[in-house]
């Protein structure tokens, strides 16, 4: 994690300048767009930082890229949301999740952790569904589907159980959960009620679910999982 925090230094910086600067969502521009976008092209650095060779030899870790990639339109999307292209953007975020559950992997497969995610996004989702109408009523229910799996092959790879997890496990794991509490603020929000401090919550919640989406691709193939370390 030490040899790794430096190279987040950027993506923290431009955090802080998105919260400081605070741009007000009535007016969407390309500044606001790139000021809010920023963190996760730092994140993209932070990934080509470990240079082209160990994107190539680990699958996982360019589809980690390839997911920050489509966040980033989906974000520069959700500025122009009232426009109409709230639903551009959460196409590009569903992309995202399948591009996070490949990266996640099959294995293990942890059935009991699929039917605890499952029981989770229906219960969101039988929420929701009285406030959803039109199209909303089927994207919204094939969107949590998606963000529910990529939750479950994160969860599954932690094995805290056996003994067996690594810190990026762990990393990838409390990431997959704070971009569905993000999401489903963003729901309740949009959909449902006004959220006090919605803005704040949403956006805390994703930049630290994406940088540590983005730790977790630094894995590498001879890591010795904690508890197999003497």
């Amino acid at each position: 994690v030490k040899s790794e925090g430096p190279k987040l230094v950027p993506f923290f910086k431009a955090t802080c300048v998105y919260f400081v600067l605070w741009l007000p969502t009535s007016s969407p521009s390309w500044f606001s767009a790139l000021i809010k976008c920023l963190p996760i092209f730092c994140l993209w650095v932070f990934l080509l930082a470990h240079g082209i060779n160990f994107l190539v030899s680990h699958r996982s870790a360019s589809r980690i890229l390839a997911g920050l990639i489509f966040s980033a339109v989906g974000d520069a999307f959700l500025i122009w949301q009232e426009q109409g292209y709230f639903i551009h953007g959460l196409l590009m975020f569903a992309i995202t999740h399948i591009l996070y559950s490949s990266a996640f992997g099959m294995k293990p497969l942890d059935l009991k952790a699929g039917l605890l995610m499952g029981v989770v996004s229906g219960s969101c989702y039988a929420f929701l569904y009285s406030y959803l109408s039109g199209p909303f009523t089927y994207l919204v229910a094939v969107y949590i589907a998606l963000i529910g799996f990529m939750g479950w092959r994160a969860v599954a790879g932690v094995q805290l159980c056996n003994d067996l997890w690594t810190w990026t496990k762990l990393s990838a794991c409390v990431g997959a959960m704070l971009f569905m509490v993000s999401d489903l603020t963003i729901a309740l929000n949009k959909f449902c009620f006004p959220v006090p401090y919605s803005r704040f919550i949403i956006m805390a919640t994703y930049y630290a679910a994406q940088m540590l989406i983005a730790l977790s691709a630094v894995e590498t193939r001879d890591e010795e999982p904690f508890g197999k370390r003497s």
